[in-house]
């Protein structure tokens, strides 16, 4: 029995036409009829998995990189942002001009002012359509998050950001001016590891799927590390394996090449 992970946006569900390919699933169902557990790892936190994706019998769901871990119907590990810490975040979010919004297990939480940066508006308006973050504004109090999603322009002064932020938070360049902010300590590696103990693998037992910067920490720590045709350079020197496009079956391709289907 082997143990595989998988990223969500760009490796099973496409950048382009936002579907899951027929290939990937029928990949996904073979793996799991080999004795294979199969498991998403994520950096959505769990409130914002897509319904397609939820739809699909995984063994479990590690999301938020690494801080809210399901296996089967078992939350087996969770960890958010200190509550007070968190609410100094957010201060530092506003002194310092950054845009961005909170990612909790139960929402997504936005300011209660329109941003002046239309990916953030874009972002809202894509959660709203998954029932999120219109109930709580970030502003308000009493919910937990578990990590940030922040923008940094000419206005933002990012480098206080990070500097005043740095004991709590591990700031990820998702390029662009786009920062994945996750909790120091916690990884899509630790979310592997748990799973590793959990069910008594190997590292040759562990397969990840990934294609951006933030499963840099998964694709290093997988005994065999797969990245995806379209990805970010970063992960090349740690891939075991690169495969085709979401879009041209690199799922499938990639998992017959190993012999897992």
């Amino acid at each position: 029995m082997s143990a595989l992970f998988f990223d969500i946006d760009g490796t099973i569900l496409s950048d382009i036409t936002h579907e899951i390919p027929e290939s990937a699933l029928e990949a996904l169902k073979k793996a799991q009829e080999n004795g294979h557990k199969t498991f998403i790892n994520t950096g959505r936190t769990v409130c914002s998995i897509p319904p397609v994706i939820k739809n699909i019998p995984f063994d479990g769901f590690l999301c938020g990189c690494g801080t809210h871990l399901v296996y089967g119907d078992e939350v087996i590990f969770h960890h958010s942002i200190p509550y007070e810490r968190g609410r100094e975040i957010i201060q530092s979010m506003k002194n310092c001009k950054v845009e961005g919004f909170l990612e909790g297990t139960e929402d997504i939480y936005y300011s209660n002012r329109i941003s002046r940066l239309e990916p953030v508006e874009s972002s809202r308006r894509y959660m709203a359509g998954l029932g999120l973050g219109r109930e709580q504004a970030m502003e308000e109090t009493g919910y937990e998050y578990d990590k940030i999603l922040i923008y940094i322009d000419e206005i933002a002064d990012g480098e206080r950001f990070f500097k005043e932020t740095g004991d709590v938070l591990q700031h990820i360049d998702r390029l662009g001016g786009v920062y994945e902010c996750i909790q120091k300590g916690y990884s899509k590696a630790t979310a592997i590891e748990c799973v590793k103990k959990e069910l008594h693998l190997s590292d040759d037992d562990i397969y990840a799927f990934g294609d951006s910067s933030n499963d840099f920490d998964m694709i290093k720590a997988a005994g065999h590390g797969v990245i995806m045709g379209k990805h970010d350079p970063v992960l090349e020197p740690y891939a075991e394996y690169i495969t085709d496009t979401v879009e041209h079956d690199g799922l499938y391709k990639a998992m017959e090449h190993y012999g897992l289907i």
